[in-house]
């Protein structure tokens, strides 16, 4: 068996190696989640074989070691030759050769607590996401390392999502990661707008939930670097662009929840929606935006960069199933660290 095991191993590291390689080529969809949970219960076998067979078995070759060496000893002591230092360190050598792990278990079983660790903190406390977009804008900038809270909204199960335990519900105003309605491989982060049975209407820019406005005062300008072509030398550059910011107050069951959003005036105010999604007959569409009712377990979710935002505007709402958590934390913008800029980390509502 342990001739078996080196090769054995070798290729289950080369299949999560080439996965790994495959997925950052893009050749493949990649489900790290998924990938977590094999690893984990691969080098947790690999662990238990450890504990309960290989490592007795390496303690019981130091034993049979010890047993021989000290009926060697008697017979040479019987000779009038007593035991010597060189051949006491002879023996420590030959005890830790033995009793040493190999590579393939020490790249597997001695992975095992960091791995179900990770598994164990990601699955059920706390995930750490990438702002990928500037959707969010201008709470969320790009290259934002955020945390995500897993249990805010109830304890899930791993890999299938589905909730085991109630904690409590999405309030308007939380910025809430969950997965993309026509992609659930791919995790989206937005603005909670809409709870079941609320009526969203967004209409010449200016929102409304159950007929009453939101606040929506103007703040100083935000600056902010977007991406310009220049025709002339047909390359695209990178410029500061002042936008109009606006302060906008959300109502919730736990209180008013206030942050900012982005809107260009020279933007139409049109919603152009991308698929016919479910409960598409509660929204109505016009040339001054859309109207939805907010169905029973779902949710509508808003980008805070008004303009530039793919949302529920455009695909529809949120199912309870596809929540991930609520995000809270922004802990490192390596763009930012380079400029030494750090007022955009921690907390946001």
């Amino acid at each position: 068996m342990l001739k078996f095991m080196p090769a054995f191993t070798s290729a289950v590291l080369a299949l999560f190696v080439g996965y790994a390689f495959a997925w950052y080529r893009g050749s493949v969809e990649g489900n790290f989640a998924l990938i977590l949970l094999i690893a984990s219960l691969v080098t947790g076998l690999y662990w238990l074989a450890e504990r309960f067979y290989f490592l007795p078995q390496r303690q019981k070759a130091v034993l049979n070691l010890e047993q021989h060496s000290a009926q060697r000893q008697l017979e040479l002591e019987k000779q009038g030759i007593t035991k010597t230092e060189i051949h006491s360190q002879e023996m420590l050598e030959a005890k830790d050769r033995l009793l040493m792990q190999p590579w393939w278990l020490d790249w597997t079983a001695g992975l095992f607590p960091v791995i179900i660790t990770v598994f164990l903190l990601r699955s059920f406390l706390f995930e750490p996401f990438k702002i990928p977009s500037g959707s969010m804008i201008p709470t969320l900038q790009i290259g934002d390392l955020i945390l995500v809270n897993k249990f805010a909204y109830g304890v899930r199960l791993p890999v299938i999502n589905h909730k085991i335990i109630e904690v409590s519900h999405p309030q308007r105003g939380d910025v809430m990661v969950f997965r993309y309605p026509l992609d659930t491989n791919k995790d989206y982060i937005k603005r909670v707008i809409g709870v079941p049975g609320d009526e969203i209407s967004y209409l010449n820019k200016k929102l409304k939930i159950n007929g009453q406005p939101l606040s929506k005062d103007v703040v100083q300008d935000y600056l902010e670097e977007v991406e310009a072509f220049d025709p002339s030398v047909g390359k695209t550059y990178v410029k500061n662009q002042y936008s109009k910011q606006f302060q906008e107050v959300v109502p919730s069951a736990t209180g008013e929840k206030t942050h900012k959003i982005l809107n260009y005036e020279e933007n139409p105010a049109a919603v152009q929606r991308l698929i016919d999604f479910p409960f598409l007959d509660n929204c109505g569409y016009s040339a001054d935006g859309v109207v939805c009712k907010v169905p029973d377990g779902h949710y509508f979710m808003m980008g805070d960069n008004r303009d530039n935002s793919q949302d529920s505007r455009y695909w529809g709402f949120v199912p309870e199933k596809n929540i991930v958590g609520k995000a809270f934390f922004v802990w490192m913008n390596f763009g930012n660290l380079w400029r030494g800029d750090f007022s955009h980390l921690g907390g946001f509502q």
